[in-house]
């Protein structure tokens, strides 16, 4: 294995959660999965792709599972530049747990709210990272990933209200974190943005012109496993893919308590469950979450 990520940046990733990195991936690669995006995007179907907007739903903020929708997406995510730096991080068996593209679209990109990956897929361990490759020049206009660093030294915060999974963190303040400690993480497009599980991150409404399109294929050791297997984080477990090294014969357990996130009623993706959507009126809106969604207005609202 090639030494991908200098040990300046594997120490800087150790010390604060995250890190930028410039330079993995070739710019014809990225533009070419530019134009992939343009292309699911101008589906006539949009809602068989995507996860609409709620303010333009002609518009997506989110398409599940790129990976199993385009080559290019399977592609990347299995790059070898990628994966050596990815076993930099957390070791050389390395399971693909799921992939996302994050659209945020000029003037009604949805906020993400401050949380931490690992409320939603708690595992027996955190040797898992989320990988976000800018497929535009990320900055503060367009809404680039906001993170609080050192935040994942302090483990898993409460993503609760009033007994529920809400799947966020009301502030970093509230949290008990310095302010000071938020980073804008902006990047070129093919700027790559490793997270640990447990760090506290945002993204703000992009009010800009441009488009801030992000592919995140996620990671995780292959001997941490899901210690939660409810509606919205069974549907990764049949795509789980390894992708380098051998498959686990144990199972690797770090001490502590981990909330489980069980919400008021089901949800079929992160923006949902933080807008409160998911209980509104008892039904289920399309996210093009293809693998397990079923009928998208079925009224059951199964209680997690």
């Amino acid at each position: 294995m090639s030494g991908i990520l200098s040990q300046r940046q594997v120490d800087f990733y150790r010390e604060n959660g995250f890190c930028v990195v410039d330079g993995i991936l070739d710019t014809a690669l990225i533009e070419k999965a530019r134009s992939v995006v343009d292309g699911l995007l101008s589906s006539a179907d949009l809602a068989s792709v995507a996860e609409a907007e709620p303010e333009d739903g002609s518009k997506a903020r989110r398409i599940w599972a790129p990976t199993s929708r385009d080559e290019i997406f399977a592609d990347i995510a299995e790059d070898t530049r990628l994966l050596d730096a990815v076993e930099q991080l957390i070791g050389p068996d390395i399971v693909l747990q799921y992939s996302k593209l994050n659209v945020k679209p000029p003037r009604v990109g949805s906020v993400v709210e401050w949380h931490q990956d690992f409320a939603f897929y708690p595992h027996t361990n955190t040797d898992l990272v989320a990988s976000l490759i800018y497929l535009d020049d990320a900055t503060r206009e367009n809404a680039c990933l906001r993170v609080v660093a050192g935040s994942h030294r302090h483990g898993l915060f409460k993503h609760e209200s009033e007994g529920h999974f809400v799947g966020k963190v009301s502030s970093p303040a509230d949290a008990g974190l310095d302010d000071l400690a938020i980073v804008d993480c902006a990047g070129s497009a093919g700027s790559v943005v490793f997270i640990h599980p447990l760090l506290l991150h945002s993204s703000e409404k992009n009010l800009s012109d441009m488009y801030r399109r992000v592919f995140i294929p996620s990671y995780r050791a292959a001997d941490a496993l899901p210690i939660y297997y409810g509606p919205h984080a069974a549907h990764n477990e049949p795509t789980a893919k390894l992708v380098r090294g051998s498959a686990a014969r144990t199972v690797r357990s770090e001490a502590g308590l981990w909330q489980l996130p069980i919400a008021e009623a089901e949800f079929n993706s992160l923006y949902q469950v933080q807008e409160g959507s998911h209980v509104g009126d008892g039904t289920k809106s399309s996210t093009g979450y293809f693998s397990h969604e079923g009928d998208a207005n079925d009224a059951s609202g199964a209680s997690m």
